[in-house]
């Protein structure tokens, strides 16, 4: 396949296009610089997209957008909620536009829709929750509607906690929990939903090639944790005590508001659409992915 991929350098494109390559797939980037001959050019900010670039394009995998981690000033919510929306429309309404259209557009969305549910065990099914990243997820997903109408198979993937030793939240937790200084979040009752950065790119590829799964799909491990057991494990496989846990009215005042939506929110997902279409998860169980991955 000739698969298109957005947000390609960043910390799942870079490992997608390599997982992608190996398997043998032709990897197109969408990229704002001087485009190669293996990229196509684009500017979401600037409504810009060289639609000639799109011919011969068998799947879409479309991951861009501001990251969320970081202090949440007005500016920095704006900037996370338009790169989603106006990348996503631009690119669909393109796709959208072609005589002869990718088979599927995997779009990234996030476990964020859900909100805060406490013991809630959510599925694709369940309503959206309230919040800042339930706004963002809900907008997110709805952007693909141009995709969808002009009969294009859209996948909106809800990604759990991705966890890998080179990126993301995992990264940032090892060197505290390491020196011995790791703990439990507030008071670690809440559930993390998390998934192994080599799943999800499993999952990309699974969703891409398979025709019953679109709409909402829950990118997530079948078996969710509390944070207290979280911590414990990662302790554990560490080799090294648990012992300073973070208040979370200190969360509150070093992360803002992305304390209680994103670090101290209960999220408790099935991934039930993966499990209906049979995809054979890597890690299903935390500390062995752990265990690997470190």
């Amino acid at each position: 396949m000739n698969i298109l991929v957005s947000g390609a350098s960043g910390f799942i494109g870079s490992s997608l296009v390599e997982f992608l390559t190996k398997k043998g797939h032709r990897v197109t980037r969408l990229v704002r610089s001087q485009p190669k001959s293996d990229e196509v050019y684009w500017d979401p900010t600037a409504g810009k997209l060289d639609a000639t670039g799109l011919d011969g394009i068998d799947g879409v995998v479309h991951l861009a957008g501001e990251s969320i981690v970081g202090r949440w000033t007005a500016e920095k919510k704006k900037k996370i909620l338009e790169s989603r929306v106006k990348g996503t429309t631009l690119l669909c309404d393109a796709l959208a536009k072609l005589t002869k259209k990718p088979k599927a557009l995997i779009c990234a969305s996030a476990m964020g829709y859900y909100g805060d549910r406490g013991e809630e065990l959510l599925t694709e099914e369940s309503a959206s929750g309230k919040g800042f990243l339930a706004e963002v997820c809900r907008a997110w997903e709805t952007a693909t509607e141009p995709a969808k109408k002009s009969g294009i198979r859209v996948v909106n993937l809800r990604f759990g906690m991705i966890l890998c030793s080179k990126g993301g939240a995992l990264k940032k937790m090892l060197l505290p929990f390491k020196m011995g200084l790791g703990g439990k979040l507030g008071n670690g009752n809440q559930y993390m939903s998390w998934i192994s950065l080599e799943d999800i790119v499993g999952i990309i590829l699974y969703a891409l090639l398979t025709d019953i799964l679109r709409g909402p799909v829950n990118a997530v491990a079948p078996n969710p944790v509390r944070n207290i057991e979280f911590t414990k494990t990662l302790g554990r496989v560490l080799k090294r005590p648990v012992l300073f846990p973070m208040p979370a009215a200190a969360a509150r005042l070093i992360f803002g508001q992305m304390a209680d939506e994103l670090l101290l929110a209960s999220t408790r997902v099935k991934p039930a659409g993966l499990l209906a279409a049979n995809y054979p998860f890597r890690h299903p169980n935390l500390e062995e992915a752990l265990r690997e991955i470190i």
